[in-house]
């Protein structure tokens, strides 16, 4: 242990622990700018500098360890000039339209900008305008970036992607896409990581709110919404609802008050997805020698590019079962546009998901299998439905509750789990037991694959048969999985990957608190929506059942092939051969 002062308080932290942490684990504020815990703590803002006691020369806290007897002083007039100076530097290259920036309100630069910078700007302002692909799901402003080197930590560390980089030298330096490329040409996986932890407005997704608008006062379109399960567990954070408020049903009445005509729940296809995937799992497990091993889900549009860009000898290990909100696209311009008697290329389907890799996917050319156009005609972030609430002027917390819309608004507990990591596991683990056994088990007894390990093993036994399983959340871990299969290593039966760290749940549509990592807490809120539902497994959803019975047969029906599967090797990544 190490005693030291910090602000003359006498303190006593591990060896090692850095001035800013030491700081903060006394509650004395210290502010940051590019600080990531663990992941980015290079001190390059200059904006946590501290004055030690002895010495000349300012210090950054982030990276300055404690030592024993040091006095260190967090707030001194040397202090505040500094900081003063190198945060007005800093807006100076930095464009700050605020009131049109998507982190407006949210953005640790402008909260930076109000407590420490001090009258006009004495510095003349300047800064980039890199030219950018508008229509990639992905958008960076190089006018915003404040080089805090925060997307290129967490692409390299936590996903191992490399797509950022520095590029230039001396007063050129910025960041931008690695090796001269454009952000089409790299194998982006899409995942959002590096929006979600830009502390500024430099990088966000592509703005769909004008597309959705126009779909929505075009009186000739059936505009119908699907919600992804992981929102509902988040979408009342960017509106300031507390928990309590922000339920399910409330959600729907907002979305239903913008004026669309039907509110689902992609909790349905979740339960039709498990449907098939499990089917399909068991098929493979009964013909072993016709397979590549192990199985992966196919749920998660950022892993399926990973995978096809990184990995593409195992795009056949794949799934062929298309993700919840692709089934629902097809459901909703096949099944639903003949139980509505109307033609499907009336509806404009539109899903709200946690993942900014969803825009990508409804725009494959494959993914267009009702006929009707793409399946999926668009999708919008979490941070974009709250955008809309406010842009509709609705008060979320006065609303009342309301249901989905039928028959496309039932799901089951197990669906809804599909926004954790180990979620789709334990649903498709639940289903399996039930077809091999013949009797539901207990809706818990798959629990060991929950959990925010990036890397989780499981060995269970259904009917006797053993099954392997592992799940992985974030790329780093996905990358380790593939290089154990690659190298002959694993000998697992099914793999579950999420190309976010902790799942869906904290996907890089969900809304951005800086500095917390919430996929654990929403996580939470999803199993406790499980606990509370009266249907936990996929196969009794009634309305998944009605679909089969009226429309797709039964799971694995050339009707369901045709609509709910697809061939992953169809389309390809930049550098895909």
């Amino acid at each position: 242990m190490v005693n030291l002062k910090i602000n003359n308080k006498e303190i006593c932290v591990p060896e090692g622990t850095s001035i800013l942490e030491a700081a903060k684990q006394n509650k004395i504020k210290i502010p940051t700018l590019c600080y990531l815990k663990d992941i980015n703590e290079i001190g390059a803002c200059r904006i946590c500098l501290v004055e030690i006691k002895g010495k000349e020369t300012l210090v950054a806290s982030c990276n300055t360890e404690v030592e024993e007897g040091m006095e260190v002083f967090t707030n001194t007039k040397k202090v505040q000039m500094a900081r003063m100076t190198n945060i007005q530097l800093i807006l100076a290259r930095h464009n700050t339209n605020c009131p049109a920036c998507t982190r407006n309100g949210n953005c640790v630069l402008q909260d930076l900008g109000n407590e420490l910078a001090r009258g006009p700007l004495p510095f003349k302002r300047s800064y980039t305008h890199e030219p950018w692909n508008r229509e990639f799901p992905l958008i960076r402003n190089s006018s915003k970036c404040v080089k805090c080197m925060r997307c290129v930590q967490i692409c390299d560390k936590v996903q191992t992607l490399g797509i950022w980089d520095i590029v230039n030298t001396g007063y050129r330096t910025a960041v931008n896409v690695a090796d001269d490329r454009s952000i089409e040409q790299t194998d982006c996986a899409a995942c959002g990581q590096c929006i979600t932890h830009c502390p500024v407005g430099a990088l966000h997704e592509r703005d769909d709110i004008v597309k959705f608008e126009e779909a929505l006062y075009d009186e000739d379109k059936i505009v119908v919404v699907q919600i992804a399960p992981a929102v509902r567990a988040a979408w009342g954070e960017g509106l300031g609802l507390t928990r309590e408020q922000a339920t399910e049903k409330r959600m729907v009445a907002a979305v239903r008050a913008m004026g669309v005509d039907y509110v689902f729940d992609t909790n349905f296809t979740a339960d039709l997805t498990i449907m098939e995937e499990g089917n399909e799992f068991i098929e493979r497990m009964k013909n072993p020698e016709k397979h590549q091993w192990p199985m992966f889900t196919s749920c998660c549009p950022g892993w399926v590019r990973f995978l096809k860009g990184q990995y593409p000898e195992l795009i056949p290990n794949l799934s062929t079962a298309k993700s919840p909100q692709q089934m629902f696209g097809a459901v909703t311009k096949s099944y639903y546009a003949k139980l509505l008697d109307v033609d499907p290329n009336r509806i404009f389907c539109v899903s709200i998901m946690p993942c900014i890799a969803k825009k990508a996917e409804c725009e494959i050319p494959v993914m267009n299998d009702a006929g009707a156009g793409p399946d999926v005609d668009m999708s919008l972030t979490t941070r974009e439905l709250d955008r809309l609430v406010k842009l509709h002027l609705i008060d979320a917390a006065e609303l009342e509750e309301e249901e989905f819309d039928m028959p496309l608004g039932v799901g089951t507990g197990a669906a809804v789990i599909f926004g954790a990591t180990g979620g789709v596991m334990e649903a498709a683990l639940r289903t399996a037991s039930f077809v091999l056994e013949g009797h539901n088990p207990d809706p818990d007894a798959f629990k060991v694959v929950r959990g925010l390990d990036g890397i989780k093993e499981a060995e269970v036994e259904i009917a006797g048969i053993k099954v392997k399983a592992a799940v992985a959340s974030g790329l780093g871990n996905a990358r380790k999985i593939c290089d154990m299969i690659r190298a002959g290593e694993a000998d697992y039966h099914f793999v579950e990957i999420m190309a976010c760290p902790g799942g869906c749940a904290g996907g890089g549509g969900q809304p951005i608190k800086d500095g917390e990592e919430l996929a654990g807490v929403r996580g939470e809120n999803l199993y406790a929506l499980d606990k509370a539902n009266t249907l936990r497994f996929s196969h009794e959803n009634p309305s998944v059942i009605a679909a089969y019975n009226d429309y797709f047969e039964h799971p694995l029906s050339h009707v369901s092939h045709k609509l709910l599967h697809t061939d992953h090797s169809a389309w390809k990544m930049p550098n895909e051969k």
